[in-house]
């Protein structure tokens, strides 16, 4: 179980807590149709929506249910995108998901603060398999993941059902 919420860093990044003071660069993300594109989530049309998103993970992480991560580019405290497990279970299993603005689209910066986020799930969470599940079409977040080292399992079919819609998705994941 961790106490505090922990900070990371690599080079170019932190990874900080969400907070509250953070709701606008929460909404400028996901009110970013591009951003929600392959994601089960609308668009936000309004800052309420940014707050429900950040209290969401800031409860899970009180109920050691999941953790994620705001990233900043260092000298910044812009939040450029998120980072983290959508939860974890005392099985040693996890989600990781991820998202960014797409003003820093195609600067590594995804597959550099996942690499930090992966040694805390197995060190400190002890984890041994980490999941990602990729919507259809989404190349650039399967390319991160292979990057990552993570192993293409397989299609789920209509494994999501979202928005009145079933998708499939392609299954990832890495091993302790």
């Amino acid at each position: 179980m961790i106490d505090n919420f922990p900070e990371l860093a690599t080079n170019r990044l932190n990874l900080i807590e969400i907070s509250s003071k953070h709701k606008v660069d929460i909404y400028n993300l996901f009110s970013n149709e591009r951003v929600t594109q392959y994601y089960n989530l609308l668009p936000f049309k309004e800052e309420t929506s940014a707050q429900r998103f950040i209290d969401w993970y800031h409860n899970r992480f009180e109920q050691n249910l999941a953790i994620r991560w705001g990233i900043t580019l260092k000298n910044s405290s812009l939040i450029i995108g998120t980072i983290g497990f959508n939860n974890y279970t005392k099985n040693h299993r996890a989600n990781i998901g991820y998202d960014l603005h797409p003003d820093y689209w195609n600067n590594g910066y995804i597959t550099e603060a996942l690499e930090p986020v992966i040694q805390f799930g197995f060190e400190k969470l002890e984890i041994n398999r980490i999941e990602a599940e990729v919507m259809q079409g989404n190349i650039a977040s399967e390319k991160v993941l292979e990057k990552a080292g993570f192993y293409r399992e397989g299609i789920l079919r209509d494994w999501m059902f979202w928005n009145e819609k079933h998708y499939d998705m392609t299954m990832f994941s890495r091993l302790k």
